[in-house]
């Protein structure tokens, strides 16, 4: 199921969703594993749900990409989260799974995560995503070569963009999720968002298409800046 929400309450109703879908995942299942997404728009999300009350204790956090970056670079997504949240929280280090950037090789980072997602996480009760101006989701990048990448959970990135290595779920595992939530804010991603939702099926051009949970919830949180552009759904 799909869902399209604009909102002039951005932040406020992503909380809302995160605490709501936490409480059911605890109350369900007695924990609730989310994918965490990096960037700026999650920041708040985070500085906003370190003050909120919650069964703090049952909730497990894994990424869903990384830079190929020490922990404390300001690049790192693990840091941003750290700071905003894990460390506000007092989060217990053993609830939080992090790509091991400091292995010896992207392959190894890679299948070290992997490996985590496929004994504690194989299906996740909620994914955070955000979405690049060029239509990329986590680190699945246009025509990057992990858009194909169907038995691995998680996996190294070569983004030729970027000239670099980037490590990322794959859709495999984000189509496998409970729940999927993109955060989209921002009248600079308004033309690619309308390309992604509401134009041709390009995949390989616009990442962030294959995004489609089998048997999950998919959620388009936009503030009205980014959906300007929408035709098919109405502000």
């Amino acid at each position: 199921m799909t869902e399209v929400l604009i909102t002039n309450d951005f932040f406020e109703i992503a909380t809302e969703k995160f605490i709501e879908i936490a409480n059911e995942a605890i109350a369900e299942r007695g924990k609730f594993i989310v994918a965490l997404a990096g960037g700026s728009t999650p920041k708040e999300l985070y500085k906003l749900l370190a003050n909120k009350n919650l069964a703090w204790e049952k909730v497990i956090f894994f990424f869903g990409d990384e830079r190929n970056v020490p922990i404390d670079s300001v690049e790192s997504n693990f840091k941003m989260a750290n700071e905003t949240l894990f460390l506000p929280l007092k989060i217990n280090h053993n609830n939080i799974y992090r790509w091991q950037t400091e292995h010896e090789t992207p392959k190894k980072v890679a299948e070290d995560y992997s490996e985590k997602i496929n004994s504690i996480a194989p299906t996740f009760d909620l994914i955070l995503l955000g979405m690049g101006n060029d239509g990329h989701t986590a680190s699945l990048f246009p025509y990057s070569i992990a858009l194909g990448e169907t038995d691995k959970a998680a996996v190294e990135n070569w983004v030729e963009q970027q000239n670099s290595w980037r490590f990322t779920i794959t859709f495999t595992t984000i189509n496998n999720a409970r729940n999927v939530i993109f955060l989209v804010k921002g009248e600079d991603k308004a033309k690619i968002l309308h390309e992604v939702l509401e134009g041709e099926f390009r995949p390989k051009r616009l990442p962030s298409q294959l995004v489609k949970p089998e048997n999950g919830k998919l959620l388009w949180l936009l503030d009205e800046n980014v959906a300007k552009l929408l035709t098919t759904y109405g502000n």
